[in-house]
């Protein structure tokens, strides 16, 4: 089972989808749609899901593309498919060549879909806490207008994520948003615990693109932690399980 946006489902040409679980070959804790090269399933079967994924979104699966993620801001072009060997380092992907699918892995953090249709650019970032504090989402906005893309014109989409319901965090957390913009506060509410805060991740990460002159902003609404339909790094954290499995949300220009 796949989700999409509205916005991005109305631009002629452009395939998305921010996938599920389900549709996939995996067992046990990665059933079944997990995409995730650093996990420790069966990696054939990992080759697989990312086969039928690719298939979706309409390309070969070599040009279905995701990075070594490291909760950075870094962003990188996507023109051709990735040699042989370790997957380059980076948070996010930008390409205007049509055939090349841009797959954003999470369980948890925050996938955020972008494309410009008069420019015929598309990007996808990484956006966890981190990613987001640092600047990956700017960063991206960036490196779509060295493609052609201006800021008007783009349309971004944030994906399944963990919600402010489900992402407890400590007065640590909450102190280094406040020390790099005060008026980050807004994004926390106190927890039933003490010292504790709960974080809108989502309302972050909107806001981030706002600021950044985005003015067409979906949102899914869904949380990763408390949808099942969904890998959640917390959860499985919470359940003691030796690892999980993650999603490769996608998009990619038709050829």
């Amino acid at each position: 089972m796949t989700l999409t946006s509205s916005l991005l489902a109305a631009v002629p040409g452009l395939r998305h989808a921010f996938f599920t679980r389900e549709g996939g070959v995996s067992g046990g804790i990665y059933s079944a749609l997990n995409g995730g090269l650093g996990s420790n399933d069966d990696q054939a079967l990992v080759a697989e899901n990312r086969r039928r994924m690719a298939e979706h979104v309409g390309v070969a699966p070599d040009r279905f593309l995701s990075l070594h993620q490291i909760h950075s801001p870094d962003v990188l072009v996507a023109e051709t498919p990735w040699p042989s060997g370790p997957r380059p380092k980076g948070d996010a992907l930008v390409t205007n060549t049509p055939g090349i699918a841009l797959g954003v892995s999470t369980a948890d953090c925050g996938p955020v879909l972008f494309v410009d249709p008069n420019a015929r650019v598309i990007g996808g970032a990484h956006a966890g806490w981190k990613g987001a504090l640092t600047g990956v989402l700017e960063s991206t906005i960036s490196a779509m207008e060295k493609l052609g893309a201006t800021r008007s014109g783009i349309i971004a989409a944030i994906g399944p994520l963990i919600r402010q319901d489900s992402y407890e965090v400590g007065n640590e957390f909450v102190a280094r948003f406040i020390e790099a913009d005060a008026d980050n506060a807004i994004f926390f509410i106190p927890s039933v615990r003490e010292g504790h805060a709960m974080f809108d991740l989502a309302g972050f990460i909107r806001n981030r693109l706002e600021a950044a002159g985005i003015l067409m902003i979906d949102d899914l609404g869904l949380d990763t932690y408390a949808d099942e339909r969904f890998f959640s790094y917390r959860r499985s954290v919470h359940r003691k399980e030796p690892d999980y499995g993650r999603h490769v949300h996608a998009i990619a220009l038709e050829g």
